[in-house]
């Protein structure tokens, strides 16, 4: 059906006239308070903004209900916490302990199982988080499209998670340094590294960024390093003094042996995997305080296939080659014991001195990177938490420089009971504390995958299509099935490992099973706390609301872009789609320049937002673009079907709710409707958003629209 505004009928409305009811109501309007102007990040000065002065601890306003965190993060910084953020004591010192439980197969097995789960979970959170970037936690995505009454549950499960984490890496750094210094008592190193946490802290999310940079960055390269080293070790290219002189190829598979402990040892590995994959989730967390979520997240989330690849797998797969599943020295080790790090004892046997002390520096480096993302995942799912009334309403605080002071206070504190573990009394303590971190994750993952299931019916149930959707997981619902389904199987593994653990004869006691399934009643308990505070239950499909909240794109460029990616050869769209990821406020190019071959000029939004003076190609679209003003413009029922780039909707902006975009759609974001450059002075029609309203205004010189006058 052929529109008004097509078709040339809308009459253009009065403008506004000097001292008239409508100037008046303006002028009448009480003056905004400081409460009511937005603190600007970048209006603050060098101190403040980095948290560095006094004034930085004083509370931020936003004019609003919400106070939102900084989006400070970078497009490296979500590549790099992706790859290798989760990389940490579970991958480094845990898979010592896993070696000797399951054997070299079971290891990797399980971690390629993990591995598939981590997967799917990861690009259903993104597909879930360029939809809806929430600021502070995706348990949201629980209450939302699950239960509200889960989502509390997730919500405070994931906070407990990371208060236990916390102390946990604290308690593996003063052992790392222990393998240096064995005279100096534990505790003077785990005060020296909980000092350290919160100097980092205190540059708010620009300070846990750059050290996530920086510190992936080691992690890797030592990886790397690593694998390259043990594949000369496993041809028999080691030192002569040391165990690795000759050929060593497949042995440990065969002599001890591929499995150990059967299918004990085969549902015991699960626990450590699990754990060692804990923290992929936060490339989720960290996209809502990025610069741009929507560019900058999709090519994040599909970094994560790499890491699981390249670093998991292959690393524990060399790891299994070189040491042996029977080696004393892994028999009891778990997450804290560094002497029993299979990649210390690769360095230790194979005679390459200096190679331990290397990896120690590695280890401590990835532990202390976990320790402060515990305390960034934490306090910001508990500012989330007090956001929508789960928490504290003091939890809501949230300084000049970006950072929510209480919640990291909360998890810093916890950061103590890593002094705990330092008497006899209190490691049995400290073991039931660890147990809650061990399954906890599984509920996470398994939220994430179970809400992206009901978000997919409830998007259908509401009359929308998957072509709508801006970025789609890798295998869709399907994926998230696959998901959903190895968390419960991972799960009963684990129940079965408590009740028969591996390398112990006969059923476990009541105590080793509450130990190992102490997550379970946790979490049950915070459902049920949530279920009688909130009196919510199970959303029905019509109940879910799939439109509060939900970035905008523009369709028409998206649509170019897969136009033309659809017209590239297989190999040539596979290796675009992998290293490009163009979104909807990224559009590519040739999208932008089809409009322009059409109108004879830039539309409006792109021109206000600038392509940037100093980029050679984007200089030469402009040259180009500035010819094409002086063609023939395309015939008036031709411009009026043309796609508009809007510039009403930043992609740092705050998702609006409905009720908020709606009144923002009818108030101040406008569409030109006839795309034509008028002469000088000439009335240019514009039509807004919303009923039957609408504003006028006059080109410029340049064809540009100024004066434009608002008609309420």
């Amino acid at each position: 059906m052929t529109s008004k505004a097509e078709k040339g009928d809308i009459t253009p409305p009065p403008a506004l006239e000097a001292g008239g009811a409508d100037e008046l109501e303006i002028k009448t309007q009480p003056a905004a308070t400081y409460a009511d102007v937005p603190c600007d990040r970048n209006e603050e000065d060098f101190m403040t903004r980095n948290g560095l002065s006094l004034k930085s601890f004083q509370k931020r306003s936003y004019g609003q209900s919400i106070v939102e965190l900084d989006r400070t993060m970078k497009k490296r910084h979500l590549q790099m916490i992706s790859i290798g953020g989760s990389i940490g004591a579970g991958f480094f010192v845990g898979s010592g302990g896993a070696l000797a439980k399951g054997g070299p197969a079971t290891l990797l097995i399980d971690f390629a199982i993990i591995g598939i789960m981590m997967f799917n979970v990861v690009y259903a959170l993104g597909e879930l988080a360029v939809m809806y970037p929430v600021s502070g936690g995706f348990y949201t995505y629980s209450t939302r499209f699950i239960d509200p009454s889960w989502g509390f549950a997730m919500g405070w499960n994931y906070v407990f998670q990371w208060m236990v984490v916390l102390p946990l890496e604290l308690t593996v750094c003063g052992l790392v340094v222990g393998y240096w210094d064995q005279h100096t008592s534990v505790a003077v190193w785990i005060t020296v590294f909980l000092v350290a946490i919160v100097i980092i802290n205190i540059f708010g999310t620009l300070g846990y960024a750059e050290e996530e940079f920086w510190a992936s960055v080691l992690k890797l390269c030592a990886v790397v390093i690593f694998m390259i080293i043990c594949l000369v070790l496993v041809v028999g290219g080691g030192p002569k003094d040391g165990r690795y002189a000759t050929y060593q190829g497949a042995g440990t598979w065969y002599n001890p042996g591929a499995f150990r402990n059967g299918f004990r040892g085969f549902c015991g590995v699960f626990v450590t995997a699990a754990f060692s994959f804990s923290g992929t989730e936060l490339v989720g967390l960290a996209a809502a305080e990025a610069r741009n979520p929507v560019k900058s997240l999709p090519g994040a989330v599909k970094q994560v296939f790499w890491r699981i690849t390249l670093f998991y797998i292959l690393g524990l797969f060399f790891v299994g080659l070189l040491v042996r599943s029977d080696d004393p020295r892994l028999m009891g080790s778990g997450y804290v014991d560094v002497h029993a790090s299979p990649f210390v004892l690769v360095g230790l046997y194979a005679g390459l001195r200096g190679f331990d002390h290397f990896m120690n520096v590695i280890i401590l480096i990835s532990v202390l990177s976990i320790g402060v993302s515990a305390v960034y995942g934490g306090s910001r799912c508990l500012t989330a938490l007090a956001q929508q009334g789960y928490a504290p309403k003091i939890f809501t605080y949230v300084d000049r420089s970006g950072r929510p002071l209480p919640s990291v206070a909360v998890l810093l504190i916890s950061g103590v009971l890593a002094y705990i573990n330092l008497s006899a009394d209190g490691e049995i303590v400290f073991n039931w504390l660890l147990s809650l971190s061990g399954l906890a994750a599984l509920f996470t993952w398994g939220s994430i995958c179970l809400a992206h299931i009901r978000f997919r019916k409830a998007w259908a149930h509401h009359g929308h299509t998957l072509d709508e959707i801006p970025f789609k997981a890798a295998f869709g619902v399907y994926g998230s099935w696959v998901g959903l389904v190895l968390c419960v199987l991972v799960l009963a593994a684990s129940f079965f490992q408590g009740v028969a653990p591996a390398g112990k004869e006969g059923l476990n006691s009541a105590k080793g099973w509450f130990q190992d399934m102490l997550a379970l009643p946790v979490v049950m308990a915070f459902w049920v706390v949530g279920y009688f505070w909130k009196r919510t239950g199970w959303l029905r499909t019509s109940e879910m609301d799939v439109d509060t909240g939900r970035r905008e794109h523009d369709w028409d460029t998206i649509n170019a872009y897969r136009e033309r990616l659809a017209q590239m050869p297989a190999w040539k769209r596979i290796f675009h789609m992998c290293n490009h990821h163009h979104t909807a406020h990224d559009p590519h190019p040739s999208a932008l320049a089809a409009a322009v071959r059409l109108t004879g000029r830039q539309p409006l939004g792109r021109r206000k937002h600038g392509l940037g003076e100093h980029h050679p190609r984007r200089a030469q679209r402009q040259r180009r673009r500035a010819r094409k003003r002086d063609q023939p413009l395309a015939p008036p029922e031709r411009r009026a079907l043309l796609p508009v780039i809007s510039s009403s909707h930043h992609p740092w902006e705050r998702p609006l709710a409905h009720a908020e975009r709606q009144a923002r759609d009818q108030q101040r974001r406008a569409v030109e409707v006839d795309h034509g450059r008028g002469a000088v002075g000439e009335d240019v029609r514009v039509e807004l958003l919303g009923e039957a309203e609408g504003h006028e205004g006059r080109t410029d010189e340049a064809g540009e629209v100024v004066g434009l006058l608002w008609r309420r």
